[in-house]
């Protein structure tokens, strides 16, 4: 049998190393290296998106990995791919390290520099680990291709945008249609939800962040049950709590919630902080919602560039939606394309806050009337994001067709890769 093993090494000198060892290792497959976090996930989402059996035996993965740091990329794909051995790749060898590596899900660690015995026997028990995984599964793609549910996020341009209201519909609409449907307050100061959504309840997302491994009890208590069907979990009442959900923290959370959930959609507000990178890092799907202002698409031209330069997020793989657009609008989607180099999502949210106005005001968004033109916009641009079942009749209704210029885009987009608003500001009008 053949171990394909794929190194996920940044530094040039060190990854030409690693690939001419392998290569000298025998009856493996090496492939070329991943220069960095977001790479190696993609490429291994998208190998799973076509089958198990893609999807290499051992990935290596080097301490001095990018952006996201190898003990935390390490949990991430032991999570989202339990059939995959991997190995950290490292200078340090002392007991703490190798326990914290253990923990993250790596079955193994090779020390520098390099040598040829250890590295053979590591990936060797890594690859007859990861062959006794997948006999378990007994070949079934499907516990695995799916590396666990989609996760999307939404993020505005600026405060006051919809960002929230957009957030809430996509999951009404997602748990109308039969998907078992999360949504998180991941606006960690200023968050809403629950205040659109006429909830009181005392557990939080803070409750979770010290937490390293979340079991699915610990996750159901820290849940709350919707008479929407949504499963909720809150922004911290007291925002200085929010500075408890790091980084790391924020990716165990979705990783958890992604095992659990057919859909987690993440409401990340409009401030940047190192939790909500981490989830539109992990997302399948990354909204960006703006007005068709001048304000509002200089601050999504601006995040975009901020995604860009922190490579949390490349433009292409962004979709922004155009909310309260009228025909009469000057700044049309298409120049917002142009502006900010991401995708448009076809379906626009009508100007109509008269609409909203009394269930923002009785915090019963999910009360909107069914002939609600922005109800129908939301629940269209759920059926656009393919995040409703085939069957849902939001699917018939959508406006648009899909993205401008690239039909059914974010569909495929969504399968290849596996930041504060007011009640009186927030959604179309």
């Amino acid at each position: 049998m053949t171990t394909r093993i794929l190194p996920a090494v940044g530094d040039a000198d060190a990854a030409r190393s690693v690939i001419t060892l392998l290569s000298q290792l025998p009856a493996t497959e090496p492939a070329a290296p991943v220069g960095d976090s977001t790479q190696l996930v993609d490429t291994l989402a998208r190998l799973a998106a076509d089958s198990l059996d893609e999807l290499p035996e051992v990935v290596l993965v080097h301490e001095r990995i990018g952006p996201v740091p190898a003990l935390e990329l390490i949990r991430e794909v032991a999570l989202r791919f339990p059939a995959v051995g991997v190995v950290l790749i490292t200078g340090d060898a002392g007991p703490g390290l190798f326990s914290a590596a253990m923990d993250a899900g790596a079955r193994g660690l090779v020390t520098l520099p390099l040598g040829y015995e250890e590295l053979a026997h590591r990936v060797q028990a890594a690859a007859q680990w990861a062959a006794g995984v997948r006999r378990h599964l007994g070949g079934g793609a499907e516990l695995v291709a799916g590396p666990g549910g989609t996760v999307v996020t939404v993020t505005g341009a600026k405060g006051g945008v919809g960002t929230t209201l957009t957030a809430v519909h996509l999951a009404l609409a997602a748990a109308a249609s039969g998907r078992n449907t999360a949504l998180v307050d991941l606006d960690l100061q200023a968050g809403d939800v629950a205040s659109y959504l006429d909830v009181q309840f005392r557990r939080s997302l803070a409750d979770l962040a010290a937490i390293t491994d979340i079991s699915p009890r610990v996750l159901a208590d820290a849940v709350f049950g919707h008479e929407s069907g949504l499963a909720l979990l809150l922004a911290p009442a007291e925002g200085e709590r929010g500075e408890e959900v790091t980084d790391r923290s924020a990716r165990g959370i979705v990783g958890a919630l992604r095992s659990r959930y057919e859909l987690v959609v993440v409401d990340c507000g409009s401030q940047m902080h190192g939790a909500n990178a981490a989830a539109i890092e992990m997302a399948d799907v990354a909204l960006l919602v703006t007005t068709p202002d001048v304000v509002a698409v200089r601050g999504a031209k601006r995040v975009v560039r901020l995604w860009d330069r922190l490579q949390i997020r490349k433009a292409e793989e962004t979709v922004t939606v155009v909310n309260r657009y009228g025909r009469g609008t000057e700044i049309q989607p298409a120049l917002i394309r142009r502006i900010t180099g991401t995708r448009v999502a076809g379906t626009t949210v009508p100007a109509a806050f008269k609409e909203l106005q009394r269930v923002v005001d009785t915090g019963r968004l999910h009360e909107l009337d069914a002939r609600s033109t922005v109800k129908h916009a939301l629940w269209a641009l759920a059926a656009e994001l393919e995040l409703v079942k085939p069957a849902e009749p939001a699917a018939r209704g959508a406006r648009g067709g899909g993205l401008r210029g690239d039909r059914g885009a974010i569909g495929r987009q969504r399968r290849r890769r596996g930041a504060g608003t007011g009640p009186r500001t927030e959604g179309a009008g």
